[in-house]
């Protein structure tokens, strides 16, 4: 059925009852503007208050056959009036512009939840680009959802009409219709969406002015219009937060501030080498737009070219950056170990996405982990961590850069297409608590029995020199070096030692990381569940029910892969059971059963490129308690 706008007035709609959470999924072509949409309704959550967090789900095309399954783009977020950490399991509202974004999403939408489609969008030829034989519109499909299908094609071009734009751009403008009356559906207001129109195309006024009529007119159709099928509205108050400068941000934001901020605590200048890939770009793109902060970024012509570049920058006494994805990360390998055997501090950020080879570019995995602590010829190792989320992945930038700068050594940081598209609130830190001290590095100025492998001895980190400073001429690269001189040397027995140095380095650095704690829940108990990477908020949640329902359930997440915390084995071997959900076939099982045979550890795996519903958790909790 198709809603129209009646002249004459009727009561208000009525909100339904204060609820703690509502989960809403945008979803259709990829030309729609659906993540646009997205962030501005994550945008004006934000400033009402509520906690959120989101998840964009872009199409693997770079541009599918319009009204076709391949080219679904959707952006799920969760508002709330309590702690939100995960993008939800369900939406409980799915907003669908054409026939295949609802049948991609429509399997998603919870039992009783609402739909609102496009009803223009529902012709024959889309019909069949999304596979349906009949219309769900006129079938039993959408028999146990709440369905409003409304006009929005037409009522976007009826609501720009006088502002005499063609009928290809009127059309552009229905993403801010129907922006428009979801505002109205949860009470926020417009005018941030407004002030935003006006300033991204504040040199095309009149598309600025047609998005906003657009809004407008679909915010005023929730007002005005009598329609068939209740309209409902969402009350959700704001949610308690710690005081506090917030804004809305996404992985990729927090981590380029966490890796300047940490550049600065370590008193260097930051350079970033990169070459593009899917999801690491943003990367590139938001450091490239920090030039005036002294950030330097350079777009090589390849992975090589741009990790070799960071090296060099290391040696030249800067801190080195190189960014990928795992494909990247792979034709990174042999530079990698340059900086290995020359023993350079360099921060490797990994966002991690599906499958081997190309695989899924815009889906999220994290299969990569036995390739950033193995992954390399000869015994070469390095200090991996792992962010948790968009708020973690600061600290994490920092932390990347203390372990790099004081050990002389690469660290890989592993995030994932989530953590690196999600947005979620980010409470601006106060840069003068205690954690968040400088560690300025100490470059090597004294020329007395200097050679350039002369080893600290409590960290066993060489000294770092300088080029051209006097009386320190040396030479690195990676031919093996003698262990006293730092000279070339081919001898059996001093590779040994050299071999033994870089690995006892790496591993003694579990003497300062912080020890592992539980993260939520009892010290000991019959079950645990173990995390790492963007698995903390579907776990954490899932605990927390759990508990609350009085199971006796614990979360325990990994921050340091490698080295492993040094009393990770103690903490672990408190529980009966660990159950370790991965987006894998099982690779920090694979790591950790090789270090601690005596840990029962059970394996839960899901690679279908979306992140772990809480459900999901928390239906193992109860398999593993009832057996």
């Amino acid at each position: 059925m198709t809603a129209h706008a009646r002249a004459h007035p009727h009561p208000p709609v009525p909100i339904t009852p204060e609820v703690d959470f509502v989960r809403i999924r945008f979803a259709g072509d990829s030309g729609d503007g659906i993540q646009l949409t997205g962030t501005r309704f994550a945008e004006t959550s934000a400033q009402f208050g509520n906690d959120f967090a989101t998840f964009p789900d872009y199409p693997a095309e770079i541009r599918a056959p319009a009204g076709t399954t391949y080219g679904v783009s959707a952006y799920s977020i969760n508002i709330g009036k309590t702690e939100i950490l995960t993008s939800g399991d369900q939406p409980d509202v799915l907003v669908a512009l054409n026939p295949a974004a609802l049948k991609i999403n429509l399997p998603d939408l919870r039992r009783g939840g609402t739909v609102l489609v496009d009803s223009d969008s529902f012709t024959a030829k889309n019909l069949a680009k999304a596979g349906y034989e009949t219309s769900p519109l006129e079938d039993d499909t959408l028999a146990q959802f709440t369905t409003i299908a409304i006009g929005i094609s037409s009522m976007t071009k009826a609501s720009v009409a006088h502002l005499g734009i063609g009928a290809k751009d009127a059309l552009r403008c229905k993403n801010m219709w129907t922006l428009g009356l979801v505002l109205w559906m949860f009470g926020r207001g417009r005018q941030s969406v407004i002030k935003w129109l006006n300033a991204k195309f504040k040199d095309k006024p009149e598309i600025a002015k047609a998005n906003i009529a657009a809004l407008q007119a679909g915010n005023a159709f929730g007002e005005t219009a009598e329609m068939a099928t209740e309209l409902r509205r969402f009350s959700i108050p704001p949610a308690p937060v710690e005081s506090g400068v917030y804004r809305t941000a996404t992985g990729a934001d927090t981590l380029a501030w966490g890796l300047y901020a940490g550049s600065r605590l370590a008193g260097l200048k930051l350079v970033l080498g990169s070459y593009p890939i899917t999801p690491a770009s943003t990367l590139l793109h938001i450091l490239s737009r920090m030039g005036d902060l002294g950030v330097t970024t350079f777009q090589a012509e390849d992975e090589i070219a741009a990790v070799c570049s960071a090296i060099g920058a290391s040696y030249a006494g800067a801190l080195g950056l190189t960014t990928s994805s795992g494909p990247g990360i792979a034709l990174k390998t042999e530079a990698i170990g340059l900086a290995i055997s020359a023993e350079l501090p360099l921060v490797i950020v990994n966002v991690q996405r599906g499958g081997p080879s190309t695989g899924l570019p815009t889906k999220t995995e994290q299969a990569d982990l036995l390739q950033a602590v193995f992954g390399r010829n000869g015994d070469a190792p390095v200090v991996v961590i792992a962010a948790s989320s968009a708020n973690d992945c600061f600290d994490c930038g920092i932390e990347a850069v203390r372990l790099a700068t004081q050990f002389m050594t690469p660290v890989i940081l592993l995030t994932d297409g989530y953590i690196a598209n999600a947005a979620e609130p980010w409470r601006i830190p106060d840069m003068s608590e205690d954690r968040y001290a400088p560690f300025p590095v100490k470059f090597r100025t004294d020329p007395e029995g200097y050679h350039p492998f002369l080893r600290d001895p409590e960290t066993l980190a060489r000294s770092w020199a300088v080029p051209g400073t006097p009386g320190l001429e040396h030479r690195i690269g990676g031919l093996e070096k003698d262990y006293h001189s730092g000279n070339v040397s081919y001898d059996r027995d001093n590779h040994q030692r050299m071999t033994n140095a870089r690995v006892g380095k790496i591993l003694g650095i579990a003497n300062h990381i912080p020890e592992q704690t539980v993260d939520f829940g009892e010290d000991e108990g019959p079950l645990a569940i173990l995390g790492w990477g963007s698995t903390y908020g579907a776990i954490r949640i899932a605990v927390r029910r759990s508990i609350t329902g009085d199971l006796p359930v614990s979360h325990v997440h990994l921050r340091h892969i490698w080295p492993l915390p040094r009393n990770l084995e103690r903490v672990l071997s408190r529980f009966e059971r660990i159950i370790v959900p991965e987006l894998n076939t099982g690779q920090l099982t694979t790591l950790l059963r090789s270090q601690y045979p005596k840990i029962r550890l059970e394996p839960m795996n899901k690679v279908n490129g979306q992140p772990f519903h809480v459900s999901e958790i928390e239906a193992a909790i109860i398999k593993a308690l009832e057996g």
